[in-house]
């Protein structure tokens, strides 16, 4: 079952859809019974749908595995009120955090199973988000930017940030994009704050993404390897493009996914059971 909702964060309205996990009957107060969270974050003036339905499709698989998943958009992407470029990685922090405060508290929810998905720039935000919030405990990045500020320049063209200097506001793709937004991106460095996340961390790319060098997944992972505490996997897609939007790809990009966190749950239930 999915349902549309809104969420508050601010002034503004965050429009989200829940997928409800595909599971038996679950029981009230019961934490054996209670089912584990994914949020999806999208990309840059992205949405909650994904390129050709990413999002619908790996949240709607998710769920079939027992997960409870939010995916939703950011203040002035998709259907969510305010204006996306007068944002920033700060605020798209803080909204990610207002979406967890939201989901957490879902009724049969096991807060102790939080999984952030982001792609692109999103991927960058679930990182910088599970850095300053304890409850993510899994990380999954796909085709992440690692560089904020020179990633999202390339992609918008130098002129666009330019313009945007010199008068206050400039146009890409209809968005206006205010200096707030780039000086923003330039405050954050995810490759230098990685290590700061303790929790498991899957990192996905595609030889073929011409927007986002694979060799960033080759650095994530480095820089993961660095921590005491936490493993860190890679998945190369062989072609695999920035959206991964052939099926095959596609396909290899979400099993790949569902496999890794169905080993999370495995070993959280084997690590209660020893416990025990």
């Amino acid at each position: 079952m999915e349902r549309q909702i809104s969420i508050r964060h601010g002034q503004e309205e965050l429009t989200a859809t829940i997928h409800y996990p595909v599971v038996g009957d679950i029981k009230e107060g019961n934490h054996q019974q209670r089912v584990p969270l994914a949020v999806i974050c999208h990309g840059f003036v992205g949405s909650r749908i994904g390129v050709d339905r990413l999002f619908v499709k790996t949240a709607r698989e998710l769920a079939e595995d027992g997960y409870l998943v939010l995916r939703f958009d950011y203040i002035g992407c998709g259907e969510s009120s305010g204006e996306y470029g007068a944002e920033g990685l700060d605020s798209m922090i803080a909204q990610t955090r207002s979406v967890l405060d939201y989901a957490v508290n879902c009724s049969d929810v096991d807060p102790t199973r939080v999984t952030l998905i982001g792609h692109s720039l999103g991927g960058a935000v679930a990182l910088l988000t599970a850095i300053r919030d304890k409850r993510v405990k899994n990380l999954v990045m796909w085709s992440a930017v690692g560089y904020p500020f020179n990633d999202i320049v390339k992609i918008t063209g130098r002129e666009v940030y330019d313009a945007g200097v010199k008068q206050g506001a400039a146009d890409y793709l209809g968005y206006k994009f205010t200096p707030a937004f780039f000086e923003s991106l330039a405050e954050h460095q995810p490759f230098q704050e990685a290590v700061k996340f303790n929790g498991d961390v899957l990192v996905v790319h595609g030889t073929s993404d011409d927007i986002i060098p694979v060799d960033y997944a080759f650095l994530y992972q480095k820089v993961f390897w660095m921590r005491q505490e936490g493993r860190c996997d890679k998945e190369i897609i062989f072609q695999g493009d920035h959206t991964f939007s052939s099926g095959k790809e596609r396909e290899q990009l979400i099993t790949r996914t569902r496999e890794w966190l169905g080993e999370r749950q495995k070993i959280e239930q084997d690590w209660q059971h020893w416990m025990i």
